[in-house]
């Protein structure tokens, strides 16, 4: 982030979700900020233990293990991300896929040590992937698998969903400016960064070159919005000659290719985080589907450019007031 030498910020944070989730705050704004803080990662803490499926004591994980039996009972706010993702599924036409758990499986991203299925694994992965296979009892909070292998994984919304509770609980406190970022891929903000100044605006939040390391490629600004990056960059195996990254095509079951990461800037950090993640997989065929104009997401989507080295950003649905792409040779637009 960056902002004039007057900004100061108090930042506390944590490893949590196989990455680093830290809130931040204009220094000396929020009394109590540190306790605040740290009520919040804790809060980050018992969601991980609820729905990571690394732990078979998990709710989600239990979920996993008895659905596919009959109707099962799920917690109010569980069901209603499930609910969530049933929605952003439909609205990507299957892309975003958080039942594609089997797929995940099979190429070894589960244990992070990625491997190629063979035809007959990847096929019996496929046929218990998706959707389809849950059904969902809003009238009482159950759910059910109607085939067995049906695996739920909250990969591509999980960090965004733990971020909404934070900033919800951030308001509560009274906080009423402030940024929570998981990994630095998925971000929600609040108010400003800063004191309040003339031409001041938002939390300024960097992304970062798919290519160049070190490189910051564009600057978004959000105020009461949130910001999902989806890329292989740091998740990806070779399999002779061939670079594999670990976000699937739920559609196919196999990794998706052609996109060197895709960003959306959305209302909530589940919304934004679920739909980076379903551009990555349709591509630049996907920026109206994701963020049509007049609605209120917006998206980048960075793929190699001409040039050797190069890179094309594409965007939809986002104002210059927003976004900025900075100054620097290799880009095109």
């Amino acid at each position: 982030m960056q902002g004039e030498n007057d900004v100061h910020t108090l930042v506390v944070g944590r490893e949590a979700m196989a990455c680093r989730f830290e809130i931040v705050f204009n220094a000396g704004e929020v009394p109590d900020a540190t306790e605040i803080a740290v009520d919040c990662l804790d809060l980050v803490d018992e969601i991980e233990n609820r729905i990571t499926v690394y732990r078979d004591s998990s709710e989600l994980a239990r979920l996993n293990a008895t659905a596919a039996d009959g109707w099962q009972p799920v917690a109010a706010d569980l069901f209603a991300l499930l609910i969530q993702a049933r929605e952003l599924h439909e609205r990507t036409a299957g892309a975003f896929d958080m039942a594609a758990g089997s797929l995940v499986r099979i190429w070894g991203f589960l244990r992070r040590q990625g491997r190629t299925p063979s035809a007959d694994e990847l096929a019996q992965a496929r046929a218990a992937a998706g959707m389809r296979w849950v059904e969902l009892d809003e009238a009482g909070s159950r759910v059910r698998f109607i085939r067995p292998g049906v695996e739920l994984n909250p990969g591509a919304i999980g960090k965004g969903w733990a971020i909404d509770r934070v900033m919800e609980r951030l308001r509560d406190a009274g906080v009423e400016s402030g940024l929570v970022h998981g990994g630095a891929s998925s971000v929600r903000a609040m108010g400003q960064q800063g004191p309040v100044r003339p031409g001041r605006r938002s939390w300024p939040v960097g992304m970062r070159h798919p290519l160049r390391p070190g490189r910051r490629l564009a600057t978004v600004h959000l105020d009461h919005r949130a910001l999902g990056t989806s890329g292989s960059g740091t998740q990806f195996f070779i399999d002779r000659g061939r670079r594999l990254g670990h976000i699937l095509d739920p559609r196919t079951g196999v990794p998706a290719e052609g996109v060197l990461s895709a960003t959306v800037v959305a209302t909530t950090a589940a919304e934004a985080d679920s739909l980076s993640t379903a551009l990555y997989v349709l591509g630049p065929a996907g920026l109206s589907k994701v963020a049509p104009p007049g609605g209120t997401v917006g998206a980048i989507l960075v793929v190699p450019g001409e040039s050797a080295g190069a890179v094309r950003v594409l965007t939809s649905n986002l104002d210059d007031d927003i976004f900025a792409i900075e100054p620097g040779e290799g880009v095109e637009t």
